[in-house]
């Protein structure tokens, strides 16, 4: 039978299997989660981790990635890979001001994220002078925690953020709300700060 001489139910069958529907929303976010730009920008050895996600055993290129850009105004997606001194941070933030918007960053790495082993006054975590969006622990981090990063980045492009501790704890800021405090009389509200034991009201 022909397509054109389908009526009825099958006809109704045929249009549900080979059209879908979506938001112009959801339509970009899938579009940019599976084609983000990297720069290409190492600061440390975190960078020969990062250049192996490119290889033929991660093969990044399986989720529209393998494309690293020379030029900041071709990358959307900056990594640190490795420790900012302070006078290396206001390059760093010119290259991510160059940038194309909608842009992103990961801090590799336990440098970048919070000095790590040079815990000194010349190093300087990526958050106090960019925006971050994903942190990769390690030192360095292996080529995988790299990928789940830039996995997690993408679920959040996509507008489909998998829910953190935060969430799941029932934290709020920096501090977790304790479930039995609210059962006693007079302790309505009161939190455990960093888990120290110390209380407040």
């Amino acid at each position: 039978m022909l397509r054109g001489d389908l009526e009825g139910d099958d006809l109704e069958q045929y249009v549900q299997e080979r059209i879908i529907t979506t938001t112009l929303d959801k339509a970009t976010g899938w579009a940019r989660g599976n084609s983000l730009f990297p720069a290409t920008f190492g600061l440390a050895c975190c960078a020969i981790e990062m250049m192996s996600v490119v290889g033929a055993r991660l093969d990044i290129a399986r989720f529209g990635m393998e494309a690293f850009r020379a030029s900041p105004r071709q990358a959307d997606l900056l990594i640190l890979s490795g420790r900012v001194s302070i006078k290396m941070a206001p390059i760093i933030r010119r290259i991510y001001d160059q940038m194309l918007d909608p842009k992103y960053a990961i801090a590799m790495g336990a440098c970048s994220s919070s000095m790590g082993v040079f815990n000194n006054y010349a190093i300087v975590p990526a958050d106090k002078f960019m925006p971050v969006d994903v942190h990769v622990p390690g030192c360095p981090p292996r080529p995988e925690a790299l990928m789940h990063g830039i996995l997690k980045l993408r679920s959040m492009v996509q507008h489909d953020p998998a829910m953190g501790w935060r969430e799941r704890y029932g934290a709020q800021r920096t501090v977790e709300v304790l479930p039995e405090d609210h059962d006693r009389p007079g302790q309505e509200g009161a939190v455990n700060v960093f888990g120290t034991g110390q209380r407040r009201a």
